[in-house]
C-alpha cells in the first residue's frame, strides 16, 4: 500500500510521539532565533501604534525613487523615522516617508517643500496622514488586551472541552506560533500594522482548530485506555496524530495556497505593498500552525499525561506484557527451527560376539 493511500485512509505510523525531543529541540532553536532577532533587531512599527506623520507622494509616471524623496526630506528639515518604501505600481505606484509627529502649520510646510523639490502638485502629488502618539500607544494597549483575553479564553475552552492538560498543550503551541511569526516579522522588517495584529489572531483561531481536531481523536482514542489496557497513552495518542494527518494537510494546503498568492504575487510582483503586512503574517502563522498542531501540542500532553500514576502502571503493564510475548515468541521461533530427533539408534555389536537370536 502506498504513502498516499495510507495517508488518504488514516493508516500511516509515522512516529510522531517517540520522536517528540527532536521536534522539542528544532522549535526550541526556532524560538531562540526569533528571541534573539525581537530583542536586538526589534520591529519595524508603523505610525498606527508608535504615532507620527506620513508623506505618500504619487509616482505615477514619474522615475522618481526613494532616495529622492529622503533626500527632499533632508532638505526641507526633517530627518525621516525610516527608509521611504515604494508601493504600489503603474498608475497605483507610490513613494511613503514617515517622520516624527509634526503640527499642522509644519506639515503644510513641509508638503509644499516636497512637492518643490520633487516637481509634484503640492494638492495632489503630497498627501499627509498623521497619527499622535496617544493614539497610537492606545491601539498597542488594546492590542495587548486583546491578545490576552484570547488567550485566557482559549485555555478556559479546552479546559471545560477536555481537560487542563490538554489546555497547557494548546496554549503551548499557540504562544509558540506567536512568538515564530512575530520574529520572522522581525527579521523579515515589514511594517508593523493593526492589519498585522488582525492576522496574527486569525492564524492562532487557526491553530486552535487545528489543535482542537487533534485533540477531539485524542480523547476518543484513550477513552477506555485504562480498563482495555491494550496500549500506551503514547500509543493511543500517536494514532490519533495519524488518523488526523491527512486532514491537517488538507486544511494548511488549502489555506497556505491563496494566501500564498497574495504575499508572491500580489506583493511581491504585483507590487501592492498595503496587503504584504496581513499576508505575511498569515502566511507564517498558516505554516507553523500546521506544524505546532502536530508536533508540539499532543507531545506535551503525552508527556503531562504519563507523569499520572495510573499511566506510568499502565505503560509497565503495556511494556511487560509486550516484552512476555516478545519472549514467547523467540521460544516458539526457536523450537520451530531445532532439528527433529527420531529415537535413539541401537548400540553397535563387540566384534566376535554374535547378537542374541529373538525366540520364536
Amino acid at each position: 500500500m502506498s504513502v498516499f493511500t495510507q495517508l488518504y485512509r488514516g493508516e500511516t505510523r509515522f512516529d510522531f510521539i517517540g520522536s517528540r525531543k527532536r521536534w522539542y529541540l528544532a522549535s526550541l532553536v526556532m524560538i531562540v532565533l526569533c528571541i534573539l532577532s525581537i530583542s536586538f533587531r526589534g520591529f519595524n512599527v508603523g505610525i498606527d501604534f508608535k504615532g507620527g506623520t506620513q508623506f505618500q507622494i504619487k509616482a505615477a509616471g514619474t522615475s522618481l525613487t526613494p532616495k529622492q524623496v529622503e533626500e527632499a526630506m533632508t532638505a526641507a528639515g526633517h530627518s525621516a523615522e525610516s527608509a521611504a518604501q515604494e508601493v504600489g505600481s503603474g498608475s497605483t505606484r507610490q513613494i511613503i516617508i514617515k517622520t516624527r509627529e509634526l503640527k499642522l502649520d509644519e506639515q503644510f510646510d513641509v508638503q509644499k517643500k516636497l512637492a518643490a523639490a520633487l516637481k509634484v502638485d503640492p494638492n495632489k502629488g503630497v498627501s499627509v496622514d498623521s497619527v499622535s502618539s496617544s493614539w497610537g500607544s492606545e491601539i498597542t494597549r488594546k492590542a495587548i488586551q486583546g491578545l490576552v483575553v484570547f488567550l485566557i479564553v482559549v485555555f478556559a475552552y479546552i479546559t471545560l472541552r477536555f481537560e487542563w492538560k490538554m489546555a497547557v498543550g494548546a496554549l503551548g503551541a499557540l504562544l509558540h506560533d506567536l512568538i515564530i511569526a512575530a520574529g520572522v516579522y522581525s527579521i523579515v522588517g515589514f511594517e508593523l500594522t493593526p492589519s498585522t495584529i488582525v492576522g496574527l489572531l486569525t492564524i492562532l483561531g487557526f491553530s486552535l482548530y487545528d489543535t482542537v481536531v487533534v485533540f477531539d481523536k485524542v480523547a476518543e482514542n484513550t477513552k477506555d485506555l485504562l480498563a482495555t489496557g491494550r496500549e500506551t497513552y503514547a500509543s493511543a495518542a500517536n494514532r490519533a496524530v495519524n488518523q488526523t494527518l491527512m486532514r491537517s494537510i488538507n486544511t494548511s494546503l488549502i489555506s497556505l495556497l491563496p494566501v500564498a498568492g497574495l504575499l508572491f504575487v500580489g506583493a511581491g510582483l504585483l507590487g501592492v505593498g498595503t496587503i504584504k503586512d496581513l499576508a505575511l503574517i498569515l502566511f507564517v502563522g498558516l505554516a507553523v500552525g500546521a506544524y505546532s498542531s502536530l508536533f508540539l501540542a499532543a507531545p506535551v500532553v503525552v508527556d503531562l499525561k504519563e507523569r499520572e500514576p495510573q499511566y506510568r502502571a499502565l505503560t509497565r503493564r503495556v511494556e511487560a506484557r509486550r516484552s512476555a510475548g516478545r519472549v514467547a515468541d523467540e521460544a516458539a521461533l526457536a523450537g520451530a527451527t531445532a532439528p527433529v530427533r527420531r529415537g535413539t539408534p541401537a548400540p553397535a555389536p563387540r566384534p566376535g560376539v554374535r547378537p542374541a537370536r529373538k525366540r520364536p
